[in-house]
């Protein structure tokens, strides 16, 4: 079933997942398109999951919901009108949609300013957004023009409606959008009271319990070239969610300079730095997902800190002359294998 897509700004094929050569497992298999990507779901087989068909149109009619809420290429999805309102103006939204703001709300907070739902103006700017690539890199001035219709602040939640306090403010989910699909999937699936499952949309991931033989699911996090793909690293997650982003193949060169898909908010520019790609482990896709975008612009150093700090699972790979770096924190030790 192809469904219109949410805007990402995330390139979603970072994470490989890892499979053993062994007879067929009682799982049922899923795969399908939407978010502008693809999905693909495993779940170990009991009594009370549906037959495969019926369990394919409840998540796929589940994944049209959530484009229906926070879509940015529908112009009535409830994002979009709240985007379309002018200033003052309010909208009553769907809860689901509320709780994706919100946590966008929260880890902006959490993270400084690097992780921002109202950032479209200046992707848009740079030429990541729906609109073309720009004819000229853009000036200073218009980059403050376009961060001037940013802000957090500028909308506001009372129950389920949404206020806009700057007619230019344009809410994007696509950092955490994906993520809560995910999670959304999984609700589904534990509704059935399966013992195992693993939901992948575009490279992220949920996953529960173990295969049917009672191994682990295994995945592997892709080593951040863009000739190929290749392993960096294995891991077993466990049950748990998780989100990796990455900045090595979604960005365009001007007169020599490369310059990155992903925008720090603080200033308006793309990431210079030298973190190629984040992983995130969380109970939360769709938190993982927001953490993994934030920490691309945060880079190396103040990532681990971060992640120090709430106690994060977190695998950064930097590039470096000699190769690739890669660096744990605590937190993300116990799932190397």
């Amino acid at each position: 079933m192809t469904v219109n897509s949410i805007k990402l700004l995330l390139l979603p094929a970072f994470l490989l997942l890892v499979s053993a050569c062994s007879t067929p497992e009682p799982i049922i298999s899923l795969s399908g398109s939407t978010m502008g990507t693809t999905y693909h779901i495993k779940v170990v087989i009991n009594d009370k999951l549906p037959e495969a068909q019926l369990l394919q149109a409840e998540i796929d009619m589940a994944l049209e919901v959530v484009n229906d809420q926070m879509s940015t290429y529908r112009s009535d999805s409830e994002l979009s009108k709240f985007n379309q309102l002018q200033v003052q103006q309010s909208v009553n939204v769907s809860a689901d949609t509320i709780k994706v703001i919100e946590e966008g709300i929260r880890l902006y907070h959490e993270t400084d300013g690097a992780l921002d739902i109202t950032l479209g103006p200046v992707v848009n700017l740079w030429g990541f957004g729906p609109d073309k690539r720009p004819t000229t890199i853009p000036t200073q001035a218009q980059i403050d023009a376009a961060k001037a219709k940013m802000g957090i602040k500028e909308l506001t939640i009372n129950g389920l409606m949404l206020t806009k306090h700057n007619a230019d403010l344009y809410v994007d989910l696509s950092s955490i959008a994906k993520g809560f699909g995910v999670d959304k999937i999984a609700s589904i699936l534990n509704k059935y009271q399966v013992s195992g499952y693993l939901v992948e949309i575009g490279g992220e991931l949920n996953i529960k319990g173990t295969k049917a033989d009672n191994t682990p699911w295994r995945v592997a996090v892709e080593q951040p070239t863009s000739a190929g793909q290749a392993v960096q690293q294995v891991i077993e997650p466990g049950t748990m969610s998780l989100a990796t982003s990455g900045d090595y193949r979604n960005f365009y060169q001007e007169n020599g300079e490369r310059f990155s898909h992903l925008i720090d908010p603080r200033n308006g520019y793309p990431i210079k730095h030298q973190l190629a790609s984040a992983t995130v482990l969380h109970s939360s896709c769709m938190t993982a997902d927001g953490y993994a975008t934030a920490m691309m612009v945060l880079g190396t150093q103040a990532s681990l800190a971060l992640a120090k700090e709430k106690n994060l699972a977190i695998m950064l790979i930097e590039k470096q002359e000699q190769g690739y770096q890669v660096y744990y924190s605590d937190a993300f030790k116990s799932y190397v294998k």
